[in-house]
């Protein structure tokens, strides 16, 4: 019998992560336990459709759900407001009521189009995440953050929106390139550094391909559950979440969002922990153990870039459009040390000199 780990996460309303192998094959029977029969949309992107709808469609209908389906081109582009109107416009043509069902199967930008879709339709109807990505899985299907891009930054419009439930099937995994894994494993690299040491070691060995796939994404995603217990719609502690994101998204946005977000976040992560380490924020245990270097060498044993050719000029502009901007103050996440980061605000003048501190060609 498979092992499965369940995550329950103690929001309102409070839902179950249920992480293990071949859980696509029997979605619909689980999400029978917290769902009456109804109408489920599944809005999905066109490199998962081809993968797994008709496993998903397979399961729903064998459970009772009348299943209708919806895919958007692949990819950061399609996370936009058309997007996200034509999402609409499906689901009032095929009439769903509030006692309906959104489904998000695929990535982050599945996750976070569905979701905000799911938000809006008749201001507010039930969604449920079934991620198949590495990052969808330890980071963006937990917490009830959806959002789209605007042109004038990253995740600039959206909602909080609980889950009904999470359904992680670690199968999935085996299906992503290199590149697609090793932007979830920014995320699993964010979340050691934020909090977990023994993971840290064990991702910094080289580890990360060989990790027990639940266990690894158990422990991220009982992590960032905790925290969103905790402070549900960003209004402290949560904001350490966004550990490289600030110089990541920036990065994205200069892109043109043709860096993933996950390699983005990994030069934005290994740019704050050097300039952690050049301008004395950085606790003296943190400095003894070489930290920030330690990190960089774990992003790159990852698959991840530790740099980034945008110059710090352009992503202090970016990331002054940013969404933890407030007023003439930033926030931004310090790295003291591998398990310990904190939350500095700072005028916005100096964004560039702590970007230039931690930049490197």
């Amino acid at each position: 019998m498979p092992d499965y780990k369940e995550i329950r996460v103690n929001t309102v309303p409070a839902y179950t992560f249920t992480i293990g192998p071949g859980l696509l094959r029997d979605c619909g029977q689980r999400l029978r336990e917290v769902l009456s029969p109804c109408r489920m949309a599944v809005v999905t992107d066109s490199a998962v459709a081809p993968l797994y709808l008709d496993t998903v469609r397979q399961s729903l209908e064998a459970a009772g759900f009348a299943v209708c389906s919806y895919v958007f081109p692949a990819g950061e582009g399609s996370k936009h407001l058309g997007t996200l109107s034509e999402i609409l416009e499906f689901l009032a043509s095929e009439r769903l009521t509030r006692t309906d069902c959104v489904a998000a199967l695929g990535g982050g930008v599945v996750g976070d189009m569905a979701g905000f879709a799911a938000a809006c339709y008749l201001r507010g109807i039930r969604y449920v995440q079934l991620p198949t990505t590495l990052l969808a899985a330890v980071d963006s299907s937990v917490g009830g953050k959806t959002a789209i891009d605007l042109s004038a930054g990253k995740n600039l419009a959206g909602a909080f929106l609980q889950p009904a439930a999470v359904i992680c099937d670690t199968d999935c995994l085996e299906t992503l390139s290199p590149e697609v894994f090793a932007d979830g494993a920014a995320e699993a690299v964010k979340t050691a550094v934020l909090a977990d040491p023994g993971l840290f070691n064990s991702l910094e060995d080289g580890f990360i391909r060989i990790l027990d796939p639940a266990a690894l994404i158990a422990g991220c995603v009982a992590y960032k559950a905790g925290v969103v217990e905790r402070d549900e719609k960003e209004q402290g502690e949560r904001k350490l979440l966004n550990l490289g994101h600030t110089v990541g998204h920036a990065i994205e946005k200069c892109s043109g969002y043709t860096i993933p977000h996950g390699h983005a976040v990994a030069a934005g992560l290994a740019i704050m922990a050097r300039a952690s380490e050049r301008l004395g924020w950085m606790s003296p245990e943190g400095i003894r153990q070489h930290d920030a270097e330690r990190i960089c060498s774990t992003l790159r044993l990852s698959g991840l870039p530790i740099s980034t050719d945008y110059s710090p000029e352009a992503l202090a502009e970016a990331a002054l459009a940013d969404k933890k901007r407030a007023g003439d103050s930033i926030t931004i996440v310090v790295p003291r040390e591998i398990g310990r980061c904190e939350l500095k605000t700072i005028p916005v003048t100096e964004l560039l000199p702590v970007i230039r501190a931690g930049w490197e060609a």
